[in-house]
């Protein structure tokens, strides 16, 4: 079998168009690379001497969990110890609600566009979409455990919705 120059320059124009297939296919990252779909969690125990706090600029974070429930497409908790005077953020808003419950310490959380003192014990709880803020107003470090959850569908954007503003 003979092959002419056109048959060449074929063969040649496929091999290049191959490669550029493969190296743009190799350019996106495939399943295996992706981040990994968390495990639905189930009843759990989690045991503070196993939890490893992780130094920040503020103090620490021990991260508790972070998965989707069979009711909930993503329930998180972590817990933060803030040094004094520190706060970990500025004020900030987000979709998802929040539960912080203080264990100790004392902290200012802002609420509803007011500076709230908030000491051990104490229950604050962030609306979806409202400003607030934490910061350690003691002389102590301030911890807290942070409960943060997404029901199904509250991962996508919210549309014509506006928080009730204070009177």
């Amino acid at each position: 079998m003979n092959f002419t120059r056109r048959d060449c320059l074929v063969a040649a124009f496929a091999v290049v168009i191959t490669l550029g297939c493969v190296k743009l296919t190799n350019s996106f990252p495939s399943a295996a690379q992706e981040k990994p779909i968390p495990q639905m969690m189930t009843s759990s125990v989690f045991n503070w001497e196993k939890m490893v706090a992780k130094p920040s600029k503020a103090g620490a974070t021990r991260q508790v969990f972070q998965n989707p429930t069979p009711t909930l497409d993503e329930l998180e908790c972590h817990i933060t110890t803030l040094n004094p005077g520190a706060s970990p953020h500025e004020p900030h808003k987000h979709v998802d609600e929040e539960l912080i419950l203080v264990k100790e310490g004392t902290v200012e959380s802002l609420v509803n566009g007011e500076r709230r003192k908030a000491g051990p014990g104490s229950v604050i709880f962030q609306s979806s979409n409202q400003l607030h803020a934490i910061r350690n107003i003691g002389d102590t470090p301030a911890t807290y455990f942070v409960v943060k959850w997404n029901s199904p569908g509250m991962m996508r954007p919210l549309t014509n919705w506006n928080p009730p503003q204070k009177k």
